[in-house]
């Protein structure tokens, strides 16, 4: 079977766990070459063992300019170019309005909306004609979950920000879509552990419409699709992988069981 990812040179932001990690596998198999950042030197010494020759696992703050650039030229110089940027790194964080400080608030922004820009900014001398950016957003955005405020404006401003880069970077021939995730097993809850991230489990599954959380490996497949020549004409998607979260929240099992 061909490889949808064959000759390609990847940049993922947070790459060390959850999803962008997933992804990283999950393109070195489909044939591309990966440099992936994080913050965790530790992580990344393991991933980088993982993931072997088809990798490179580097220290970097995502909104740190110097950093992001030192990330390109390793993907140029290293494997000879960049053809697609997964601005994946983001954080989250409670931020009720009661006692939330400005530096908390302006942190979870920084990380979640100047860093992707950075990314892009760093890339783009580089990529490729016919390149592909993914930004990643949430259902956040639109949930008006308590205590989230940073984190949700974060989140829908991804997808502002996208549509902009769009009418930006279509002359150039670089695609721009956002991957909307709802609730994914992954570290950003704060549990790491199997039964913890069960615990989760069974509290979102009565939101989602599907009855459970997403796993990493279905947000890498969505992903990988528009990584991939396959999206070749999908230009300012926001690519929902909510369980049904957006399209029909009345359909989760919570408004059903009566």
């Amino acid at each position: 079977m061909m490889q949808k990812l064959a000759g390609k040179v990847a940049l993922i932001t947070g790459g060390s766990s959850g999803i962008g990690l997933t992804t990283a596998r999950l393109f070195i198999q489909e044939g591309a070459k990966v440099v992936l950042t994080g913050r965790d030197e530790q992580k990344l010494q393991a991933v980088q063992a993982e993931l072997g020759e088809n990798a490179i696992a580097l220290q970097a703050n995502s909104a740190d300019t110097e950093a992001l650039q030192r990330a390109v030229a390793a993907a140029v110089e290293t494997f000879g170019g960049l053809d697609i940027v997964f601005a994946n790194a983001g954080i989250s964080g409670s931020t009720p309005l009661e006692n939330t400080s400005p530096a908390y608030f302006e942190d979870i922004l920084r990380i979640n909306v100047t860093g992707p820009f950075l990314t892009v900014q760093a890339a783009l001398p580089h990529l490729n004609a016919g390149s592909s950016v993914i930004l990643i957003g949430s259902v956040m955005a639109n949930a008006g979950q308590p205590h989230s405020s940073a984190y949700a404006a974060s989140k829908g401003a991804v997808t502002a920000m996208a549509r902009s880069m769009v009418g930006e970077l279509s002359p150039r021939g670089i695609r721009v879509n956002t991957v909307v995730p709802g609730p994914i097993r992954t570290p950003i809850w704060g549990q790491t552990t199997a039964e913890a991230l069960d615990q989760l489990n069974d509290g979102f599954s009565l939101g989602v419409p599907l009855k459970r959380m997403g796993e990493p490996e279905e947000i890498a497949k969505a992903v990988l699709y528009l990584a991939s020549d396959d999206a070749s004409y999908v230009q300012g998607a926001e690519l929902s992988v909510d369980g049904g979260i957006a399209a029909a929240p009345m359909g989760a099992p919570v408004y059903l069981q009566h």
